[in-house]
């Protein structure tokens, strides 16, 4: 277990990097923020037993939210502020509440004048408006905040713009009914679920990391792992993996997992920059793994209509692929440099660190138990779940102290009850950016909806890309890309999902493509998650970088090369739906996801999975040019080729005319075979010469 110093210093990490002040423990600010956090935690379990109305939840939820936000986050950078709540953070926090909490106190009212607003409801509504921007551009910055600015200009301006893009405008009070006045702007889905769904399993994820679940997976993954080539290296990602299964925060899985393995990497070998990568690009990687999929898998699914199992089956194989790709560029980065493992003297004994954790396991089983077997919804799988956890964590340490025939005192008896508390108040503090993110997501949501930008944007981008669903996908990439170098993963692909998921379908069934709404909305999502890495911006980059003490950018750019993958696997999931469990969806409508037809055989499913992965390995080797040694041209050619064999069968099938699909899977696997027993071959030459 980690010391509380080292806890401490990992929160210090984590509030430099996300941006937040960080009082000490002695002063009133401490306790004020550790108060309403806890109380945030306390009512989002009281409505899971009492649900109430769900506008009024919204309110509330962003009323805490914003509380947070301005007593969290200084109005500008400076350390006399960071060590300060002043008089206008608390004015802003009163405004800023009472604005919200308008929809809860005035909700029948505006119900009743639905679009016959009131001077108050106006002013009401421009306030809310300017909070959540100025919250927004404390807690993320100015580029989310700026692109909500950008929209309501577009909204207000319509007539006054370019033909192309002109529209007849809207007038402040519609703009107001619009954005805070009704559910399809601030207090729209992406917040709704915000405060039905997220806050419950970032919670679940920060109860477990202070139950000591985080530390279990890194010494677990280390024990196992450690004595491999590269095993530190092969620790870090399979710990960042299971920690990023319940974080959902590149940052915090980035620290966390960061402060142990990246030292390690280093002693054993690696570069400063090199071991910083491969932290950032597994941690990065880690809100790809369900459950929680970094907030967005919720989110995703009320958009589609789906239930949230059925967003995580279709997130299995893409996330545990590329993690199967970054073990491989972690061995092979350690073939390279002739890196062993560690003696196993050093690792210790994997049964007994494995069972002393193992009571860790039973929560998340039960939550995926509960989930997928008895398809509960997510909010009562996930307050079970915690119930479970909480239990666990009051009764753990006095059974351990009574396993080591130690004296139970009382404060060993509290200590679970006092972890309970830190837990609820980290869970509260990591759901700030979110809450406000979702908020300001909303607004644009909202002028989406109002001016019908999203025809305007497909005329556009049809006439850039020459219809081209290629030329779309590249696009769409670069701009998630963009976009996500300023926004938080949440926030990312709301916009995203609003603007140009929509796009990519129109455009792809007029280029005759029938694909399911899940992969336009999974590959702005995998591309949104990739800016996190990515170089000049990406905050992960810059914290492994700041734990290795190498330079930020060639870690990005070095973490970004690594996850070039993670980058080409959207692409391959865009053509051929079966990575995703989905083999047809209904011609006439490829929205239906009720007639989607969802492939369950687990033949089928291990020869997807299979064949993604030996084609992810083959990408891999190209891109790194080594397999057991330096791969020639024609290797690397050979192993370019075998990528879409192995990874769209059925398409390489269609366009070759082969008889099946299985023929396309049995070209690309000898192709491949072939190219390692060569290697396989010359290598064992090498190392006779070498003897």
């Amino acid at each position: 277990m980690k010391t509380l110093e080292e806890r401490l210093d990992d929160a210090k990490l984590i509030s430099e990097f996300e941006g937040h002040r960080d009082f000490e423990s002695t002063t009133w600010h401490y306790w004020f923020v550790a108060a309403i956090a806890f109380c945030w935690s306390l009512y989002q379990l009281y409505i899971v037993v009492d649900p109430g109305n769900s506008a009024h939840v919204r309110a509330i939820h962003l009323a805490f939210g914003l509380i947070l936000a301005f007593s969290m986050h200084a109005i500008r950078k400076s350390a006399k502020l960071r060590s300060t709540i002043t008089w206008y953070d608390f004015l802003f926090m009163i405004i800023g509440a009472a604005a919200v909490l308008y929809q809860w106190y005035a909700y029948k009212e505006l119900a009743m004048r639905a679009g016959a607003w009131t001077q108050t409801d106006i002013i009401v509504g421009i306030a809310t408006i300017l909070i959540v921007l100025e919250a927004s551009r404390r807690v993320m910055g100015l580029p989310l905040m700026l692109a909500a600015v950008l929209f309501l200009l577009y909204d207000y301006l319509g007539p006054y713009l370019p033909d192309m893009i002109a529209h007849k405008g809207a007038s402040v009070t519609k703009m107001m009914g619009q954005m805070v006045l009704t559910t399809e702007g601030i207090f729209g889905v992406p917040l709704g679920v915000s405060a039905s769904f997220v806050f419950l399993f970032v919670l679940f994820g920060a109860l477990l990391d202070r139950a000591g679940a985080g530390e279990y997976f890194i010494k677990v993954s280390y024990t196992i792992l450690g004595k491999y080539d590269g095993g530190p290296a092969k620790a870090a990602v399979a710990a960042s993996g299971m920690f990023g299964m319940i974080s959902g925060s590149s940052i915090a899985n980035t620290v966390t997992v960061g402060t142990f393995t990246i030292p390690l990497m280093k002693r054993l070998g690696f570069s400063s920059h090199k071991a910083a990568a491969v932290e950032t690009a597994a941690s990065v990687n880690g809100q790809l793994m369900p459950p929680i999929m970094g907030a967005a898998a919720f989110i995703m699914a009320e958009f589609l209509g789906l239930d949230y199992t059925d967003i995580v089956f279709a997130a299995f194989i893409p996330a545990f692929t590329c993690y199967a790709a970054l073990f491989y560029i972690v061995h092979i980065e350690a073939k390279k440099q002739g890196l062993k493992g560690e003696d196993a003297s050093v690792l210790g004994r994997t049964w007994p660190i494995f069972i002393r954790g193992i009571h860790y396991l039973i929560p998340i089983f039960f939550l995926i138990y509960t989930l997928i077997v008895l398809r509960q919804s997510a909010q009562s799988a996930a307050f079970s779940a915690i119930m479970f956890l909480m239990l666990i964590m009051v009764v753990q340490k006095p059974f351990k102290a009574y396993l080591n025939k130690e004296k139970i005192t009382r404060y060993v008896i509290l200590e679970g009850f006092a972890d309970i508390g830190y837990g609820m108040v980290a869970g509260a503090k990591n759901m700030v950016s979110i809450a406000v993110a979702t908020a300001v997501a909303g607004i644009i949501v909202g002028s989406v909806t109002l001016t019908g930008i999203g025809l305007v944007l497909a005329e556009v981008i049809d006439n850039l890309s020459g219809g081209y669903i290629v030329a779309v996908l590249f696009m769409t990439a670069f701009v998630s890309l963009i976009l996500g170098m300023g926004l938080p993963t949440t926030a990312n692909y709301i916009v995203m999902a609003a603007l140009t998921a929509p796009i990519i379908m129109e455009l792809a069934g007029n280029n005759g493509y029938l694909i399911p709404t899940i992969a336009a909305h999974m590959f702005v999502f995998y591309f949104g998650i990739l800016a996190d890495d990515t170089p000049p911006v990406g905050m992960a980059a810059y914290a492994s970088a700041a734990i290795a003490k190498s330079d930020p950018i060639i870690t990005g750019i070095q973490s970004f090369i690594y996850d070039i993958r993670t980058g080409i696997l959207p692409f391959m999931f865009f053509f051929n739906n079966e990575l995703l469990l989905i083999g047809g969806v209904d011609p006439n409508d490829p929205n239906d996801a009720s007639k989607w037809q969802w492939i369950t055989n687990p033949f089928e499913i291990a020869l997807i999975f299979g064949g993604a992965v030996l084609g992810m390995f083959a990408f891999t080797s190209a891109t790194q040019g080594f397999i057991l040694k330096k791969i020639t041209v024609i290797e690397r050619i050979g192993l370019i080729v075998v990528i879409p064999f192995l990874m769209l069968p059925k398409l390489v099938a269609a366009k070759l005319g082969l008889p099946s699909h299985y023929v396309a899977y049995a070209i690309g696997l000898g192709i491949y075979g072939f190219i390692y027993l060569n290697q396989r071959i010359q290598y064992k030459k090498d190392q006779s010469v070498l003897a």
